[in-house]
């Protein structure tokens, strides 16, 4: 029987960067695989600004119940040896909000995207908002270049599409739906801000609102190319008792 843990990613509609409550980090930390988990924030999509970085260590430097730290790559300090032993020690990788394309670009550069493929592999959970949530997917809708535009060239560790701020930006809803109705993007994940999704071994097992309303939706091609099914997910309010997604249980 193999010892190796199934990949665990999370997908957030919100967090520190956006929200007060702290109900959604509350929730990402519960899904850790330990009770006090190290977590890396990479504030890589937004250049490593320094207000991100503040705000982070702002809102999990005071939970008793985590370690934070932060990894820095356009002011590296870690040589090559050092940087593994770094991102592979960490339980959670909370990656922030910004250019999913840029994120992607410095990564790969820097051989972070092989790292964190290595340190999932192993049982860190990654995470992240946005272009946080996007990067973990084969593909994402994404603003990077301007417009609202499709990006096919993710990490690759969910199968399919992300799109991030559903209900929450003008334009993203139906240029997604037109994406995948026509195959420029694969079959995909939708997020309305406040919500969250969890998935273990490439299956969605959880999904979350801090927002009454706010859901998380599944957005198929109908193979007409002209159109889609999408499917809003029941989410678990995030002061109710976990359930399985209907239809993913």
């Amino acid at each position: 029987m193999s010892d190796v843990p199934p990949r665990s990613l999370a997908l957030l509609g919100g967090g520190f960067s956006t929200e007060e409550d702290g109900l959604l980090d509350d929730w990402l930390l519960r899904q850790a695989r330990t009770s006090r988990p190290r977590v890396c924030f990479l504030p890589t999509a937004s250049g490593d600004a320094p207000a991100y970085v503040e705000k982070f260590l702002s809102a999990f430097g005071a939970r008793p119940s985590c370690a934070p730290s932060v990894l820095p790559l356009f002011q590296r300090t870690l040589d090559d040896e050092a940087l593994r032993a770094f991102l592979l020690a960490q339980d959670v990788v909370y990656a922030g909000g910004g250019n999913t394309a840029n994120l992607l670009a410095v990564w790969r550069v820097h051989g972070v995207d092989r790292l964190l493929r290595e340190a999932c592999d192993r049982g860190t959970l990654l995470c992240g908002i946005s272009a946080g949530a996007n990067c973990w997917a084969a593909a994402s809708h994404t603003d990077s270049f301007g417009p609202l535009t499709s990006l096919p060239d993710g990490l690759g560790l969910l199968p399919g599409s992300v799109c991030p701020h559903y209900d929450g930006e003008p334009g993203r809803r139906p240029s997604f739906r037109s994406a995948v109705a026509s195959g420029e993007l694969p079959a995909g994940w939708a997020l309305d801000d406040g919500t969250g999704a969890l998935f273990v071994g490439g299956r969605l097992r959880e999904t979350v609102t801090r927002v009454p309303g706010a859901r998380v939706y599944r957005v198929e091609p109908d193979g007409t190319g002209s159109g889609v099914h999408e499917r809003a997910l029941p989410c678990r309010g995030l002061s109710d008792q976990p359930t399985a997604p209907e239809g993913f249980r």
